[in-house]
């Protein structure tokens, strides 16, 4: 401990934790081994050489989290502004080798001013070495990244690349290029905080998973993810503990919807109705509200959670919606964790906005993912599932195990007055005819948009009452656990709409 505590006060003047504080803190206690802390760089130039920078200015070792192990590495801003040169990121990118190898997750603690421009060229090969070693590792073991100080230039793809990435209030800042390039390039003064600062990040980029009050707060939020997460490709977790309250559940489930089509509530209340008691645990809660996703426990058992949220902006798909499913949807199955899917989607939005967004291209995403997906998947249609945005959603078509519909599901190419406007266009705009219109209005209602002619096709597996849904989810899954692979077609990859 010795060797870091030179510099502790400069990072604690600024309300920050040094490297090895970050470490301690996120690891079991005394469970933390460094490795390479005797790696130097190799430059000359610049005066370089008669530099030296301490285990090149990161910290990389192995230890345990809720008892089990993990790779971990922390930049240290204290040494050389925790810049990444050509051996800096070798160890890093050696790192997650051996985590790849040892079946473990790897965690980055980032802090670092970018590049280490003395190194030039050399620095960019610890990025691109360090980049090739994230790519290898997606889909064998988690990664995940904190951001716990400036995040700037190719200091942020490695973290682009990985799983999730928690950032923390006032500390945390990513982007491409600083202010003061901006600023010379741009002629635009913008703070560091409004050009990549947490809130940027979460609520309008969507690159940031989690935001975190304080630095410690975050250690506790990561080490709570390890406990849903397998940790690597293959793991077979053993059941937890888990509470439920059936009886209290089945009542409040049944008095969610609200009595009009058209009002708004909240998803998460039937998604906390269906899962084991305070175990959903969100991802990205601030990016994209009119989508949920997350991570919960059914008797005990780590299922990922996806769902429609008519309490923002009615529960429509747009481009950051469709994001936020699909990428989450393609972790789960990555990992083997069965999907829960909550539906009730009037459609992808409309409007030039989203269009010029690429609102086809973003839908797409979900449609792949979930096409693309072999792990167990569930699907609850509870109030509507229209157009394009029902078969996205995890719809029988996609190849949902099972679809489970509320008795007042409406499930159709569009709503009632959408529909009669196409079909009875001028009989709409007559007054004398209203009596023929709600007629009409009516009739499509309980011959088109019923759950029943889904039930009958069999694109519904049951129409059930919302007090059963925990039931039928939980039974489901256990029916599903030992899910095997059907063979697909020969090929190297599909290819995403990204």
């Amino acid at each position: 401990m010795a060797k870091y505590t030179y510099n502790l006060e400069k990072q604690h003047a600024k309300g920050k934790l040094h490297a090895i504080e970050r470490i301690n803190a996120l690891c079991d206690k005394d469970s933390f081994y460094e490795i390479y802390s005797a790696a130097r760089h190799q430059c000359t130039s610049f005066g370089m050489e008669s530099k030296d920078i301490p285990y090149d200015g990161v910290i990389t070792g192995f230890g345990k989290i809720n008892g089990k192990k993990v790779a971990i590495y922390a930049q240290d801003f204290t040494v050389q502004g925790g810049s990444l040169g050509k051996v800096h990121g070798q160890k890093i990118a050696e790192l997650i080798d051996k985590a790849i190898e040892a079946r473990c997750p790897v965690i980055g603690i980032n802090d670092s001013g970018g590049a280490r421009i003395q190194e030039g060229v050399d620095s960019l090969c610890g990025y691109g070495e360090l980049f090739f070693q994230n790519v290898r590792a997606s889909g064998i073991i988690p990664q995940i990244s904190i951001i716990a100080g400036p995040c700037a230039g190719g200091a942020v793809y490695s973290p682009g690349i990985t799983d999730f990435i928690f950032a923390v209030d006032k500390i945390s800042q990513m982007f491409i290029t600083g202010p003061k390039v901006v600023k010379s390039v741009m002629f635009m003064d913008i703070t560091a905080e409004d050009l990549g600062g947490v809130s940027i990040h979460s609520q309008k980029s969507g690159v940031a998973h989690f935001r975190c009050e304080t630095e410690k707060g975050c250690y506790e939020q990561v080490r709570t993810l390890l406990d849903y997460i397998p940790h690597y490709y293959g793991e077979k977790q053993l059941p937890r503990k888990f509470k439920f309250n059936e009886r209290k559940c089945a009542k409040r489930i049944g008095s969610i919807l609200p009595e009009k089509s058209m009002q708004a509530y909240d998803m998460r209340d039937v998604i906390n109705c269906v899962v084991d008691e305070d175990s959903f645990f969100e991802v990205m809660p601030e990016f994209a509200p009119m989508a949920v996703v997350g991570f919960a426990t059914v008797e005990g058992r780590t299922v990922g959670i996806t769902a429609n949220n008519p309490a923002g902006i009615g529960g429509f798909l747009n481009c950051d919606a469709s994001d936020k499913i699909a990428r989450f949807v393609r972790y789960c199955d990555s990992f083997d964790i069965p999907l829960i899917t909550f539906v009730d989607v009037p459609g992808f939005i409309p409007g030039p906005e989203e269009e010029q967004k690429g609102i086809i291209r973003h839908g797409a995403k979900v449609i792949y993912a979930y096409s693309e997906a072999t792990v167990p998947k569930v699907t609850v249609i509870t109030r509507k599932a229209y157009g394009g945005a029902y078969i996205a959603m995890c719809s029988k078509h996609l190849g949902a195990d099972f679809v489970y519909a509320w008795p007042k599901a409406e499930i159709a190419v569009m709503g009632a007055e959408g529909a009669l406007e196409i079909l009875y266009a001028k009989q709409m705009k007559d007054p004398a005819q209203a009596q023929f219109v709600a007629q009409k209005s009516e009739e499509y209602r309980q011959t088109v948009m019923t759950p029943t002619v889904a039930a009958q096709h069999a694109y519904i597996s049951e129409i059930i009452e919302p007090a059963e849904t925990r039931e039928r989810v939980a039974r489901s899954l256990e029916f599903l656990e030992n899910k095997k692979k059907t063979a697909a077609p020969a090929k190297k990859h599909g290819n995403i709409p990204l």
